[in-house]
């Protein structure tokens, strides 16, 4: 097995076009991510605004929106957390094909559904903020200004009339949390039990080993779902699922490549000098074995990504109004055989996009580090 420097191995990775493809996948998924709520149009927690009259509208369309403050305001917060957790409207967004003044009130063209609208008023003063009111002559200047936008809906909306970009975007979050919890759970649990089976042999092999096979004699998905039923359906339940459900891979590998190094002469070496077991397994063991490690690392990060989206689409998954992408599938899927099949299409390019790069990534540093079992 050859093993080389972070940076050794950076360098070799950038020599490969694919690998640089797959990293800059991961690395904007990971940046849209962290500032989800900066970057998408719909700022409301979940992105989960809704304009009922503008359901399932395709990529580009446009509409006129006036802003009329809610009768009840949800309490300020600190600007820093709305950046990550997002910030409820005050306002209810009233789609619109034009509008006009008219004594102390407000006219509007209500835009319904395509060739269809009706007439709604609005006295200026609900309109208004309180201290605009004192200034009536520059009230429609105001609403003009700040009350009355356009909005686009790059990707169009959902069937629930909301913006997809906001939620592709916010639902980035829960693929990328999922698979770090999952890498997390899966490796820990792995390299323990793998490093301890592998380097002990006899009872505690076998022991660890029947575990094993009895665990991969189950189907994924099946296992997940016990799991589920045991711990409850959740948000971070699932992560935790998914991630109890991977470690047999990642403990598989770790106790072959244990098995090969605890033959080798510096550990013989170690333990003449009296070196305890578990120092010599963290300490001189694990730390030649990181290559394997991060190939395991990447191919489980995919792995969990699918899981977790099959689980949504089935219902096991995040629960509304969460954005998810295979939740996004699930809510969508029927109007593949319609005129909107990019209702489904955009959060499937999203998954596919996703795995592929770490399914890449996870090959590159493969070959790189010459991993066998």
């Amino acid at each position: 097995m050859a093993n080389a420097a972070p940076d050794g191995i950076f360098k070799k990775l950038l020599k490969r076009p694919s690998a640089v493809v797959a990293m800059c996948i991961i690395v904007l998924t990971c940046l849209v991510s962290v500032f989800a709520y900066l970057l998408a149009p719909d700022h409301t927690p979940s992105a989960n605004n809704m304009i009922i009259e503008l359901g399932a509208k395709p990529p580009g369309f446009t509409k006129q929106l006036l802003l009329v403050p809610k009768a009840i305001h949800q309490a300020s917060r600190n600007r820093f957390i709305e950046w990550f957790t997002g910030s409820p409207s005050g306002f209810k967004e009233v789609p619109i094909n034009g509008y006009w003044f008219k004594g102390d009130a407000l006219y509007v063209r209500h835009y319904i559904d395509d060739g269809l609208e009706d007439t709604l008023s609005y006295p200026m003063a609900t309109l208004l903020p309180d201290w605009q009111n004192n200034y009536t002559g520059r009230g429609q200047m105001y609403l003009e200004a700040h009350q009355i936008i356009t909005r686009t809906f790059y990707l169009g909306t959902d069937r629930f009339s909301r913006d997809i970009l906001s939620r592709l975007l916010v639902g980035s979050r829960v693929t990328l949390s999922v698979g770090m919890v999952a890498v997390l759970l899966s490796l820990t649990i792995g390299i323990l039990l793998g490093a301890i089976a592998g380097y002990f042999g006899g009872w505690v092999d076998n022991l660890v080993m029947w575990l094993i096979n009895i665990l991969f004699a189950i189907p994924t998905l099946l296992l997940v779902f016990a799991i589920t039923l045991t711990i409850g359906k959740g948000f971070w339940e699932i992560f935790i699922a998914i991630g109890l459900s991977m470690w047999v891979g990642a403990a598989r590998l770790i106790r072959g490549q244990v098995m090969a190094l605890k033959e080798m002469e510096y550990i013989t070496a170690a333990k003449a000098l009296g070196l305890g077991d578990m120092r010599i397994i963290f300490r001189h063991i694990l730390p030649n074995i990181a290559g394997p490690i991060m190939v395991i690392a990447a191919s489980n990060f995919a792995a969990a990504i699918l899981v977790e989206a099959g689980l949504s689409f089935l219902g096991f998954g995040v629960q509304p109004p969460a954005p998810s992408w295979g939740l996004m599938i699930k809510e969508h899927y029927n109007f593949l055989l319609t005129n909107r099949p990019l209702l489904a299409l955009i959060p499937g390019i999203a998954i596919m996009l996703l795995v592929y790069a770490f399914n890449i990534l996870g090959n590159a540093l493969r070959d790189i580090l010459d991993v066998r079992e």
